[in-house]
Parts: C-alpha cells; structure tokens; sequence
C-alpha cells in the first residue's frame, strides 16, 4: 500500500515527485493468514492473483484461505486447478467451495451468510481480499456487502474485476508487482480459465493493461500493480 509523501519544484521550475511512503502488509519471512473470497471461479485470480503470486515469491509465509462460492462442475475443476497453481510455494492452503447459484447470490444472501459464518469466521486472517463494495455485477455486490458484515474487525482490501458494465472506479491502495509475476498471473488465467476464453473481455491485453494504469498510477518500479478500495484500516 502506498501515501503521498509529496513534491517540490526545483529553483528552474522543474516538477519532482517524491518516491510515495510504503505501508507493509507482509514481509518475508513474516507469517500471515489470509482469507481470499470470491463468487466466481476466477475472481480471486483477476482481482488479487498478482499480489499473492508477489508475496509467495518475495517469501512471505502464507498461510491461505481460498474460497469460491459459486463452484459447481467443471467451474470447480478450474477453481481448484487455478488455486493450487496460484498458491504454489505457500505454507498452508485450506479450500473452501460452495455451489451456489450463479447471478442469484442477492436472492440467497441468508444462506450465504449462515454459510460464511460457518466456514469462514473461525480462520480469523490477518488480511482478508474480497470484491469491491460498489462492484455492478449484483454477485461480487453481495459478496462484498456479506464479508464486510461477517468480519467487522479485519483489514479488508476490495478487489476489481474488470468487465463489460464499465464500472472501474479510483481506488485509494495499490500493491505493485513485478513484471514477471504479472506474466505468470496472466499465464495462469489464460491456462486454468477455458470456460472463459470466448469472453471478449478476458484476455491477456484486459489484464495487463489494468495493471499498466495502476502500475502509472502509483508509480510501480516494476511498472505493473493491483489495485483495491480499503474502508478503514488501523496504522501502526
């Protein structure tokens, strides 16, 4: 995550910003739990898929709970596929599927949060990603509206996903990655997503190019970066 440190300009005018403050989250060798949440069987991957890949290489000992509500038939196949090459290299990883309906989560919001609070309460994790507040697709809508309620007293970064209702908004905290995690997380979604593949949307330039603008966003050194909504979160 990043703040502001400022800019000057020098005695002939010439602009400078100054390198933004990094607020860490997970540093090497530092264990974290966290708790990843999606509707869909490539959300968590899109959304947040570069900034786990980075951690697990920079040597932060992750110990990772997956979860993806809507994950029924090959939909699930994909999920556990995906999860299990994403998460290569953590300490832990626990997998949570439910297979509830596609489109109707808004419909079935008593269910999915007796379901969350069964299954997801007690892993307490340090960090928690989940769809943003303001996503349009009502799914991603009420996953986020739900793990904001179930979890009241954790640091939650709200992911995006990009796609055809345009609803890609300023957010206010960005992880950058590297070039090379940006290449492996593309090269895993375009590899475990076969379902996806005739979207137009889902494709290698959609993916980098978000990154890219959030990358010139923050400044990244590496170029690339994945960006969130925070709604609170405790400085120490």
């Amino acid at each position: 995550m990043a703040h502001s440190a400022g800019s000057k300009d020098d005695a002939d005018g010439t602009h400078h910003g100054y390198a933004m403050k990094r607020l860490s989250v997970a540093e090497a060798g530092e264990k974290v739990s966290v708790l990843c949440v999606g509707a869909h069987s490539d959300d968590i991957e899109i959304g947040a898929g570069g900034t786990i890949l980075d951690w697990i290489n920079r040597g932060v000992v992750l110990d990772v709970h997956w979860c993806v509500l809507s994950a029924a038939g090959s939909r699930a196949e994909e999920a556990r596929a995906s999860a299990s090459a994403f998460l290569q290299g953590a300490n832990s990883v626990t997998l949570h599927f439910a297979e509830f309906r596609d489109s109707y989560f808004p419909y079935e919001g008593a269910a999915l949060k007796e379901w969350m609070a069964q299954n997801l309460k007690q892993t307490n994790p340090d960090v928690i990603f989940t769809h943003r507040s303001t996503d349009t697709h009502q799914d991603h809508r009420e996953v986020s509206r739900l793990t904001s309620n179930v979890f009241r007293n954790h640091l939650i970064l709200e992911y995006e996903i990009p796609k055809w209702d345009g609803d890609l908004e300023r957010c206010n905290t960005y992880m950058p990655v590297t070039e090379q995690t940006m290449d492996r997380k593309v090269a895993l979604l375009l590899e475990h997503f076969g379902s996806q593949r005739s979207r137009d949307w889902f494709d290698a330039e959609t993916f980098r190019g978000l990154a890219r603008l959030r990358g010139m966003e923050c400044r990244a050194p590496g170029r690339y970066a994945e960006a969130f909504s925070v709604a609170k979160m405790t400085l120490g």
